[in-house]
Formats: C-alpha cells, structure tokens, sequence
C-alpha cells in the first residue's frame, strides 16, 4: 500500500511541477529570444530529458557489472520508444478529448453541432507538420544507425559514441538558428513565482526552472523505484517491469508536459517537446552507452527498436502527406501494445 501511495504522490508531484515548468520555460525562451518551437524542441526537452541522461550516465560509469552497464542500455532504448508510442498517443488522446469538451460546449451554448468532426480534422497548418516532419527525418536515421551499432562488434565502435554528441550539437544549433517563420507571440501567462508582475525578474525564471527540474528529477527517480517494487507484486518479472513499465516512468515529465500544452491550446510546443526529447534521447544516451559499454543487443531491445522505428516510420508518412490528426496520434499508443505482447515469447 506505501509503494501504491508513493506512486500517486509522485505523479502528482511530477504533475504540478511540470505546470510550473512549462509555465518558465516558456519566459526562459523569451528571455533567450528563442523561437517557440525551440522552447519546446530544445529548452523543454533538455530539461525533461536530463534526469534520464543522468541515470544513464551513472549507470554506465559507475556500474561495477556489466550487467549494471546494461541498465543505462536498457534506458537508452525504452526512451524514444515510449516518446514515439505512448507519448504521442496520450497527446493525441488529449487532443480528441479537448474537441469532443469544446464540441459539447459549443452545442449547449448555442443549440447548435460544431462544425468538423472530432479527430478528423489535421493537426495544425502545412507549415507545422513540415517541421515536425522533418524532426522524425532527423530521429530516424540516426536511431536505426544505433540499433545497427547494436548488432555487431568492432573496434573502434565506442569512439563512434563521439558522432552522436555531434549530431545531437547540429540539431540544437538549427533548432536555435531557426525562427518561428513570422508567427505573431502569444501572451504569456504570468510567472507562478511573480503572479503580479507583467514582466516577471529574470532570477526568478531561472530558480523556477531550476527549482523545479529538482523536484521533476527526484520524483521521477523514486517513481520508478516504486513501479520496479510494485511490479513483482502484480506477478510481472523484473525483466518485463524494466522493458515495459520503467520507460513510462521515465518518461513521464515529457507526457506530463505534453498534456499541459494540449489543455493550454499549445498543440506546437507539446509535439515539438516530444520530438525534441526524442532526439536527445537518440544521441546523449547512445553516445554515453557506446563510450563505456559493449552496446550489445539482445532480442528485447533490438525489439523495441523495431518497433520504434515502426512507429516513427508510421508518424513520418502521415505528417508528410498533412493527416495527422488527432485519432491517428492516438493510434501510435497501439504500437506500445505490440511491443508489450512481442515481449512475451522473448522473455518467456
């Protein structure tokens, strides 16, 4: 019952600290006068994905096995997995769920059915799935470079860890150079920490983004420690608790955001923080575990970068051709299942 308490707690904690994040980040974004998909591809999704690379970092390191090692491994791949799949799929669940609110309350407002129909109509402009787009373009190729890294053994294959670093350091520098192709600035609300001021302080920006990563970080760790206790309790092995559920956890901070955004009508910064997570999680992580393990695949994971790459390669196609909407954002949680039923005669 502590265990169960202990995972409420902290997705509540995580909850109300990410509404206080995003609530910074985006004045840290006008402060650095970044564009506003920037704050969600890169400020959001550096803060929201370092607590994961610091657990990969110590696991790699510090671990006194290989097997420890692997962890860090693990974590690298279960990231982008279940950004690409449930991350997306909740977004696309909130989406369908804040048309079918506004649908209800446009009829009982004015007697009237909306116009449109609810998860039909594409998410946002030609422009915005171009961009988002071309994130995936970015996330693909080098994600199926590392799950290839992880079917064979050569020797000079952990300095390859070096290129990621690189690829990770181009897309920061175009997401940074690159605008918000004129769109006019939305208002801010105001800064949770200055409630009162219409231009909060810039100390105040930082120590509540900082603050609040804190709590983001910590709460995340002991979340997972609580669904690694519950999981043997629900009959779940360790293997399939680390494979199936920890990834969730950890990735919470980025749905938790995700679906902020949505309810703030901020659709642009939920997707962008996702794809923005995704690809550090594609490059920091990867770089890391190529450095200081044998980066060595067995059939779970190379398993769940296929079914990664299935997803993504999914997510690509629709937004190219501009019908993405909401249900079919919703659809690549289905892929997550198939990944938890594909696991069963792997571990078994």
């Amino acid at each position: 019952m502590i265990h169960f308490v202990l995972l409420i707690v902290c997705a509540v904690a995580i909850y109300l600290s990410c509404e206080w994040f995003v609530n910074a980040v985006e004045w840290l974004g006008q402060r650095l006068n970044v564009g506003k998909m920037a704050v969600g591809t890169i400020l959001a999704a550096f803060g929201t994905a370092l607590p994961e690379s610091v657990v990969t970092l110590v696991a790699v390191t510090t671990g006194a096995t290989e097997e420890a090692k692997n962890i860090g491994v693990g974590a690298a791949m279960g990231g982008p997995l279940a950004l690409a799949t449930v991350a997306y799929g909740v977004t696309g669940a909130m989406l369908l769920l804040k048309r079918s609110k506004e649908r209800s309350l446009v009829l009982a407002t004015t007697g009237m059915p909306a116009s449109g129909s609810d998860g039909v109509e594409a998410l946002g402009v030609e422009k915005d799935m171009k961009r988002l787009a071309k994130d995936q373009k970015w996330f693909l190729p080098i994600f199926i470079v590392k799950v290839a890294l992880g079917l064979v053994a050569f020797a000079f294959k952990p300095t390859l860890g070096l290129l990621f670093f690189g690829a990770y350091a181009v897309y920061f520098w175009r997401e940074i150079r690159s605008g918000d192709d004129g769109e006019e600035d939305e208002e801010l609300e105001p800064l949770k920490l200055q409630p009162k001021a219409v231009t909060p302080a810039t100390w105040a920006v930082v120590v509540q983004t900082l603050a609040t990563l804190v709590v983001i970080f910590f709460a995340s760790q002991l979340f997972v420690k609580q669904l690694d206790a519950i999981g043997p309790m629900l009959g779940l092995s360790a293997a399939v608790t680390a494979l199936l559920l920890s990834p969730i956890a950890t990735e919470l901070p980025e749905i938790m955001n995700a679906i902020i955004w949505v309810r703030q009508g901020k659709t642009r910064l939920a997707l962008a923080n996702i794809s923005g997570a995704m690809m550090i999680q594609a490059t920091v992580p990867s770089g890391l575990g190529l450095l200081f393990t044998s980066w060595k695949f067995d059939g779970a994971l190379l398993w769940a970068g296929l079914i990664t790459v299935a997803a993504i390669v999914y997510l690509l196609v629709t937004m190219r051709a501009h019908k993405l909407t909401p249900g079919r954002l919703a659809v690549a949680a289905l892929f997550y299942v198939v990944f938890g039923l594909g696991l069963i005669p792997i571990l078994a």
